[in-house]
């Protein structure tokens, strides 16, 4: 395992590492009825993670394929691939591309990068939490992660919603995303 201690942590050594779908998990929670959280996942994504010899000069890209989504409902997914919310079939993807580390504290980074979504950029704030390195059984350098933003999905014009007879509506407007992740060394 090619590492290195950097402010008292022990991290990979300079290099591109790839996202493993297998042990990656990109999901969201959202309001729902202004009672409870809808919470659901993308199965489809690509990305990865270039770390560079000074760390705080890294980047990072995602690819999401925004038809994966899955909230367990059938009739909900198909609402959300449509145009009230993602429209899928006109925009396949959502991606995501770094441009700067904000802060470092600990394991704890604050890292700022550009959101598409429907073909609307923002920047959103990620809060990423290092967890380590290490080698799996196969030889593969890899090393963990967890991430978590929020953003308002109307910046991003998915402004679709519904009024409830009891007051408020039916979807919230914050999306909170938590990533769960493990890349490896590109070969």
């Amino acid at each position: 395992m090619s590492t290195r201690a950097w402010e008292g942590l022990t991290i990979p050594a300079a290099g591109t590492f790839d996202l493993d779908g297998a042990h990656t998990r990109i999901g969201f929670v959202v309001k729902h009825m202004m009672v409870s959280k809808v919470r659901g996942n993308f199965g489809e994504f690509s990305g990865s993670v270039t770390i560079a010899e000074n760390p705080l000069e890294s980047t990072a890209e995602l690819t999401v394929k925004t038809g994966s989504i899955d909230t367990r409902s059938a009739d909900r997914d198909t609402h959300l691939r449509s145009d009230d919310f993602l429209a899928a079939d006109k925009f396949p993807e959502l991606t995501f591309r770094t441009t700067r580390v904000v802060s470092q504290s600990g394991d704890e980074f604050t890292v700022a990068g550009d959101l598409t979504i429907r073909d609307v950029t923002k920047e959103v704030e990620l809060t990423v939490e290092y967890g380590g390195a290490g080698t799996n059984p196969w030889g593969q350098e890899l090393w963990g992660f967890s991430l978590t933003t929020e953003f308002d999905r109307e910046d991003f014009g998915l402004t679709w919603n519904q009024a409830l007879e009891t007051g408020g509506v039916l979807v919230g407007k914050k999306v909170k995303v938590e990533v769960e992740g493990e890349a490896v060394r590109r070969a």
